[in-house]
């Protein structure tokens, strides 16, 4: 876009630098990136009072709730085009999609959630940052090729996470394992809306995802956690912020910062979740991490930065010409 063009936005009327609408929604991104960093210690804090599974099948429901009226205004803001045919098919990527990324979405947290029982909010924001580097590798079995700058990436956070979950007699946590599953989930999660969302309305599949994972996780709360009335009262401030701002707001704030950003700045932006979480666990629970588990971090978010820079540049047999790995 050449300097001087705008874009138009149909919300106020008004015509908007590109430059402009770029740091504005890198603002909204950083604000998305904040308000999931502090989750980690809502999180933390409501299994104070109420068990995992319990925790997520509440802050889900809500999640689904508080998206309910933001499908309405983004309908109202961006009409759907009508369309005489491929609205059945539509529909029915829309169930499909919000479902099976219901299902992930419910083991990705459960196991996260469980993961954070035993370990620290730091540790478990950056393990679960692992997932940026998991799913290009992912990619490769659906022949999706990676860049050199990735593979650097996975080694250095193998490294970093060998710091930050392995002491020095070589054993680790188990809420370390626990939450890398998580990621593994979360990845694969990633994968599936990969797939899905370029089918479907993005919104309208997470919200039905929300009450997917709500009702699932219903079960093992049932089973094994039995939750009372007062148990919830007490919990309500880390359960609200984790349903109404992680879940329902943090979700739409990303959707709208997406919008005509680069997907390498936007990643980057996102990425910043698991320093956040380090500075939340240590001013709001006074955690503190070792030396050890810092150089982990270190390492951990240099690789996160590494693979979302984009492949280095190629030179083909002519000279002066270049194309990307």
């Amino acid at each position: 876009m050449q300097a001087g063009e705008c874009v138009w936005e149909k919300k106020d009327r008004r015509c908007v630098s590109m430059k402009n609408l770029q740091v504005r929604n890198s603002l909204i991104l950083l604000l998305t990136a904040l308000i999931w960093g502090v989750a980690f210690v809502a999180q933390s804090v409501g299994m104070d009072y109420v068990g995992p599974f319990t925790f997520n099948c509440v802050r889900f429901l809500i999640g689904g709730i508080v998206l309910l009226p933001c499908m309405a205004l983004l309908k109202k803001l961006n009409p759907p085009e009508k369309r005489a045919d491929g609205s059945g098919k539509e529909k029915k990527n829309l169930i499909l999609g919000g479902v099976c990324c219901g299902v992930a979405l419910c083991v990705a947290s459960c196991l996260q959630q469980l993961g954070i029982m035993y370990t620290s909010v730091g540790k478990a924001g950056f393990i679960t940052a692992f997932y940026i580097i998991i799913v290009p590798v992912i990619g490769l079995f659906f022949r999706k090729k990676c860049g050199i700058t990735v593979w650097i990436g996975v080694l250095l956070a193998l490294a970093g996470l060998y710091f930050l979950c392995i002491t020095e007699d070589l054993t680790i946590g188990r809420g370390d394992v626990l939450v890398f599953l998580g990621a593994l989930m979360f990845a694969v999660h990633i994968m599936v809306i990969d797939h899905f969302s370029p089918l479907a309305d993005g919104v309208a599949m997470s919200c039905i995802q929300f009450f997917v994972s709500g009702g699932l996780c219903a079960v093992p709360m049932l089973l094994f956690e039995k939750p009372q009335i007062g148990q919830l009262l007490a919990a309500w401030q880390p359960i609200l912020y984790a349903g109404v701002l992680s879940c329902g707001v943090a979700y739409t704030l990303q959707i709208i910062g997406q919008k005509g950003m680069n997907p390498t700045v936007a990643s980057l932006i996102l990425s910043l979740e698991s320093v956040i979480s380090v500075l939340a666990g240590m001013v709001i629970l006074h955690q503190e991490l070792s030396g050890r588990e810092i150089l982990g971090c270190i390492l951990m978010f240099a690789a996160i930065l590494l693979a979302q820079l984009p492949p280095l540049p190629r030179k083909t047999g002519k000279a002066g010409t270049q194309e990307n790995g």
